[in-house]
């Protein structure tokens, strides 16, 4: 059985390099998302969210492996949209007063029916509390500037600078910052964690 991994059928969206900020074109894809407020370090709701995403993500996974099709496939990293409605709270690092979205991305042969199904089969099983706010949607980001950050997340202050230097000289911020964890945290080296950091621009 042959197995699919999107990060290298989309390489230029999830193998970006570390040296130099690029300019992508994001299409909508679909997404698993759940939102949530407060600081991702302590925040129960977060902790719930990634466990809800990746536990449901792994369910329809393993459907659609057993089903007719017989389909293998990479389950797609941890993806973050982070924001404040102050935004001199966000840049201050106040992350009490963050906002965010998480997400992880679901290929398009996986039906809409199997997540559907994989979210009742996960709260029938784990009866985890944060699946009730799980949602799919397609999400389109368009025009995006992006770059590698390998390393703590508390040291991508001059990678985030780089980004929005590379924007401001071709136009403007729009939309959320987005990060997309390539890494385990749980089992790298905080010096190796790989980070993709990316921006919509106009």
């Amino acid at each position: 059985m042959q197995k699919t991994d999107l990060k290298n059928d989309l390489k230029h969206l999830y193998r970006p390099s570390a040296k130099e900020v690029v300019q992508v074109e994001v299409p909508a894809f679909k997404f698993l998302m759940v939102d949530g407020e407060g600081d991702p370090n302590t925040s129960e709701a977060f902790a719930q969210a990634v466990e809800a995403l990746f536990s449901v993500s792994y369910t329809a996974k393993f459907m659609v492996k057993k089903g007719p099709q017989e389909l293998d496939y990479a389950v797609m990293p941890l993806e973050g949209l982070w924001w404040a409605d102050d935004m001199t709270t966000f840049a201050a690092n106040d992350k009490e007063k963050w906002k965010w979205t998480l997400m992880i991305l679901q290929p398009a042969f996986v039906a809409d029916e199997t997540i559907a199904a994989a979210i009742t089969e996960v709260v029938r099983k784990k009866k985890l509390p944060g699946v009730d706010k799980l949602r799919l949607e397609n999400f389109s980001e368009g025009l995006c500037a992006q770059v590698l950050h390998i390393g703590p997340f508390s040291e991508e202050g001059p990678t985030i600078a780089r980004l929005h230097e590379f924007i401001g000289r071709r136009g403007k911020r729009t939309g959320k910052h987005h990060e997309i964890y390539l890494s385990d945290i749980r089992r790298a080296d905080p010096k190796k964690w790989k980070t993709i950091v990316r921006h919509p621009m106009r």
